[in-house]
């Protein structure tokens, strides 16, 4: 529990541009999920809006820790170790406390733990891709893993996808999801992929790129990489399941 107000004031509002089109070709799945006739608006029921509260009592002992959550006792995954940190921030930049951040990913050979993953990448026996942690008192956020490789799809004949972890962040209610992606600074594969390429503004590209933090590594452990979630507003963090914006 925390003594914050809640936000009363109104909302900022939306900038179109800022989030692609939903329509976008060279990203072929946008073809067929892509509206077809105008957009029309469901209320939300009360179970949708006034759903769970989150606390730390739902968090298992490593839920925050992808090295070791499915691994074998004395064992650990395969790949190089990382720490993915930050803040889960509201449309002003105030941290905001109690959400439950979901994350999953792709092994260091960019397999993922599915029936139907078609990759021949090897399958990391000690590596299960997925993990939750719940924000502090002042939004922040951590947990390690090990940074995930790029791996093929079939979009068009030579496509590849960026390393990435995915997020889901809930709010206090079911409808309250938000889902998105991170990308690593530096890889040459973020400005080639035809998903980032449905992004027009470049700076909403970088606001999904988690900068290198050297200064929040563990020596001889693990490097470090920042990446704050904003929530709401004209710079609101691109969110997947939200294109028209959040």
């Amino acid at each position: 529990m925390h003594n914050i107000k809640p936000e009363t004031g109104g909302f900022f509002p939306r900038d179109r541009n800022w989030h692609p089109k939903a329509y976008t070709p060279d990203y072929k799945t946008s073809v067929v999920r892509s509206p077809q006739k105008a957009l029309i608006s469901f209320p939300n029921t009360v179970g949708e809006i006034t759903g769970p509260m989150f606390g730390h009592d739902l968090l298992g002992e490593l839920d925050d820790d992808l090295i070791y959550n499915y691994a074998k006792p004395g064992e650990s995954a395969i790949g190089e170790r990382i720490i993915v940190y930050g803040k889960v921030l509201d449309e002003r930049g105030r941290g905001i406390p109690g959400v439950l951040v979901e994350f999953w990913q792709a092994n260091a050979a960019g397999r993922y733990r599915h029936r139907n993953e078609g990759y021949l990448a090897p399958l990391d026996p000690n590596f299960g891709g997925c993990g939750r942690t719940i924000s502090g008192e002042d939004g922040s956020y951590r947990f390690r893993t090990v940074k995930p490789g790029p791996y093929p799809w079939p979009n068009g004949v030579n496509d590849w996808r960026p390393s990435h972890i995915h997020f889901s962040i809930f709010g206090t209610g079911f409808a309250q999801r938000l889902i998105t992606q991170m990308y690593f600074e530096g890889d040459p594969l973020i400005w080639q992929c035809p998903i980032v390429r449905t992004i027009n503004d470049e700076a909403a590209i970088k606001q999904l790129t988690a900068a290198l933090d050297m200064a929040n590594t563990i020596p001889m452990d693990a490097r470090a990489y920042k990446f704050d979630i904003v929530l709401r507003g004209r710079r609101s963090t691109l969110f997947e399941n939200r294109m028209e914006g959040n």
